[in-house]
């Protein structure tokens, strides 16, 4: 790896990045199921989903999650297949960075320089043999030379790295608003679901958005081309993790008059922390070094949901004779660790492996009291949240 001191660092060969994206490939499984029971057993987030459908609106978010999460999922093996060779090829620099201290996601240039492929997916497939062609040279070669074709091997990687995103359904840097309609289209306040989700540059994490909507303009929304187009720009433009939700909501609400911002929700995934590759501090530091010699160990990942949501809307002056609705949203000042980060509730969660829960109920620091643990069981099973 890179010298220490580097926020960023490069995995040193095939094997480290198989065992980095192993450890993602068995956390993202569980990640629906976690999604699914955030929440349950909280008074408020289930008065939330009553509002809207109840159980319905509940599973049309976890729908969209899961969506998101398999689109990252996506991501993450394109990612892989990019890389897999590289370190075998001497022409070849090293492979896949990763953010160390702050997320222990690649970092944002991987996902940038993704994208920038897919621009030009049609002509690299164009230009290189298909997977038949690649292994009947494969083979010849082996027959004929009695060593590893690893310049092939490297071919076959890029061409089925540049088929996968030409599939489509990545997790991209920026993944637009989209649109679910929640009420009758012909009620005259009616109700949707935006959703979209970025990958942060900041931090780079993937982070996703849901907000509900009414909306008392004329037209709806995703049929009117003057606001739809400014709604999915002005959203884009402040999915920033330094950014409150109540100064998104508030942004939002200021800008678009006959849209109301009721409910805004901000899921992040991660950070995702290992002894082995990433550096984090507190007491997650020990008790990873402690079952780091387990390899299916030494992981955990944090999952953390924010929501805001809005207590009651009022009229205000807009002009001389006129007035617009305005949102007044709920912050719970016995929470305080929640008005603070200007969110109505704010739900951490850790899911790890069962040793380093172990170690983590026997030690019991102070900050992680009131963080909801997700146990995988040796299994693979999930156990529910403690």
């Amino acid at each position: 790896m890179t010298p220490p001191g580097n926020d960023h660092v490069t995995l040193p060969d095939p094997q480290a990045m198989r065992r980095y994206f192993g450890k993602f490939s068995r956390i993202i499984r569980h990640l629906r199921e976690i999604a699914g029971q955030t929440g349950q057993g909280n008074q408020a987030s289930l008065a939330d989903d009553a509002k809207y459908g109840g159980g319905e609106f509940a599973n049309i978010q976890l729908d969209l999650i899961e969506n998101y999460l398999q689109r990252l999922a996506k991501t993450f093996t394109a990612l892989s297949l990019k890389h897999l060779m590289s370190g075998r090829v001497s022409s070849l620099p090293l492979t896949l960075a990763i953010d160390r201290s702050e997320s222990g996601f690649p970092v944002f240039q991987e996902i940038m320089t993704m994208a920038n492929d897919l621009a030009q997916v049609d002509r690299h497939l164009a230009n290189q043999p298909d997977q038949a062609r690649l292994k009947e040279e494969m083979i010849a070669a082996i027959l004929s030379e009695r060593a590893r074709p690893t310049n092939l091997q490297y071919a076959m990687s890029q061409r089925i790295y540049y088929e996968t995103l030409k599939s489509r359904g990545l997790f991209f840097a920026q993944n637009h608003p989209q649109f679910v309609l929640l009420s009758d289209p012909k009620a005259q306040r009616r109700r949707y679901l935006l959703h979209w989700a970025v990958y942060d540059s900041a931090l780079s994490l993937p982070v996703i958005y849901l907000l509900v909507v009414e909306d008392t303009g004329h037209v709806i929304l995703n049929e009117d081309q003057m606001r739809w187009p400014q709604v999915q720009s002005h959203l884009m433009a402040q999915s920033l993790s330094s950014l409150k939700l109540l100064t998104i909501a508030r942004g939002f609400d200021v800008d678009f008059d006959n849209l109301h911002p009721k409910l805004l929700r901000r899921i992040h995934v991660g950070p995702m922390y290992s002894h082995a590759f990433t550096e984090q501090t507190g007491p997650l530091r020990e008790i990873l070094a402690e079952v780091s010699r387990t390899e299916e160990s030494d992981w955990a990942l944090a999952w953390t949901i924010e929501t805001l949501v809005s207590a009651r809307s009022e009229r205000v002056p807009a002009g001389l004779l006129s007035t617009v609705e305005r949102e007044i949203f709920d912050l719970d000042q016995y929470q305080p660790a929640a008005a603070e980060a200007g969110v109505t509730r704010l739900e951490r969660s850790l899911v790890l492996p069962v040793l380093p829960y172990q170690v983590l109920v026997d030690r019991d620091p102070p900050g992680f009291r009131d963080v909801r643990k997700y146990v995988v069981g040796e299994d693979g099973s999930l156990l529910t949240g403690l």
